[in-house]
């Protein structure tokens, strides 16, 4: 292909003598992403999608063209969701891509819908357990690869509005409601099979975590008293008492590590909150408070990157925010509002899957 100048007229499939792969190739080996990018900005998101899907054009050729600022953000976006674009490939240019758009785009759907499920992992390497369905409390596990979801190994305890924390192949699962009551259950999952670990010091439901699992973080649920705001650490084989909560409640989320914990949202004792703290491995202090106060929500990222979305006030909601380590921000509203949803993977590159709209979902989303 002739080099396209800057200014030229913008070409179109009909004006180019070549196939989509010759296209891609062309692309591939430009010295520069200014150009390609500035070209391809002005082509339709089908046929960008089409090339970018092409295997003449690499996945980290296509993610620095992305990168590049002469593509604009919304052409970006048309593009990661056309139809054109294959799952995969958008997953691994999602993986290598640097730019961060605030974009909430619909990746693969849940084998078994449900709600008030627990999550861990990354945007490409996800992992979702337990929850309730339209039948019961459920102990399906299923594995995210960037594109789709498939089967894993069931929880030795089916239970609903429990907490996870680690990766797709260390997960760590704990606490939740089963059909006798209250469960202190702790798993740990292997990337194929649940086993057991040590219980926590208090059962509880509807609490969150952090960490990893062999240095796991659990706090705030609801027990047979009421609210509360029990943390407790795991060090891979047993849990033991940390700093309570400033504010006992329930349906918060949670984010970040063992020794520099975030949570925030909930329900407590009066209502809706918007509470955020931080932890420091020794006890919780006040942090900046969510811009819309809400339970059920679902959390990623770091204590001082966090990312909000979803959850409930007095409606569901696709409210998304982004923490500093000081202040919320105004972040892209998901696709799908809803809550008693699950998440994972950090701010810029964040995974939402399952919860509640107007009944049991599968919808999964990704941040980008």
């Amino acid at each position: 292909m002739a080099e396209i100048k800057p200014g030229a007229a913008v070409p179109t499939i009909n004006t180019i003598a070549q196939t989509i792969a010759e296209i891609a190739a062309d692309i591939n080996n430009a010295a520069t992403d200014a150009v390609p990018a500035g070209i391809i900005d002005g082509w339709s998101a089908s046929l960008s999608a089409s090339i970018f899907d092409n295997a003449n054009l690499t996945a980290a050729k296509a993610a620095s063209i992305f990168d590049h600022t002469n593509l604009t953000v919304a052409k970006a976006v048309s593009i990661l969701q056309n139809a054109n674009l294959s799952s995969t490939k958008r997953s691994s240019i999602c993986a290598l891509k640097t730019r961060f758009f605030g974009i909430w785009i619909s990746g693969g759907n849940l084998i078994t819908a449900r709600g008030s499920l627990a999550g861990a992992g990354t945007q490409s390497a996800g992992l979702s357990f337990g929850g309730f369905d339209v039948v019961d409390y459920s102990a399906a596990t299923e594995h995210y690869n960037g594109a789709a979801w498939s089967t894993g190994g069931d929880l030795a305890t089916a239970r609903s509005d429990l907490a996870g924390a680690g990766t797709q192949s260390a997960g760590l699962s704990f606490g939740g409601a089963d059909a006798i009551g209250y469960s202190a259950a702790t798993e740990h999952y292997n990337g194929t099979a649940w086993s057991a670990g040590g219980d926590l010091i208090t059962a509880r439901d509807s609490l969150a975590g952090a960490g990893t699992q062999s240095a796991g973080l659990s706090f705030g649920g609801a027990d047979a008293i009421g609210y509360t705001a029990v943390t407790e650490h795991y060090n891979g084989t047993s849990w033991g008492a940390g700093g309570a909560l400033a504010t006992a409640r329930g349906y918060l989320a949670g984010a970040g590590t063992q020794s520099a914990g975030l949570s925030f949202g909930g329900y407590d004792a009066i209502g809706y909150t918007a509470a955020t703290e931080h932890y420091n491995g020794t006890s919780w202090s006040a942090g900046g408070a969510l811009a819309t106060a809400r339970s059920d929500i679902a959390g990623a990222g770091t204590q001082t990157a966090g990312l909000s979305f979803g959850g409930f006030d007095v409606a569901v909601l696709a409210a998304t925010e982004h923490y500093n380590g000081a202040a919320w921000s105004a972040g892209g509203d998901l696709i799908t509002a809803r809550y008693s949803l699950a998440g994972a993977g950090t701010q810029s590159a964040g995974l939402s899957f399952g919860g509640i709209d107007s009944d049991y979902t599968a919808v999964t989303e990704e941040y980008v």
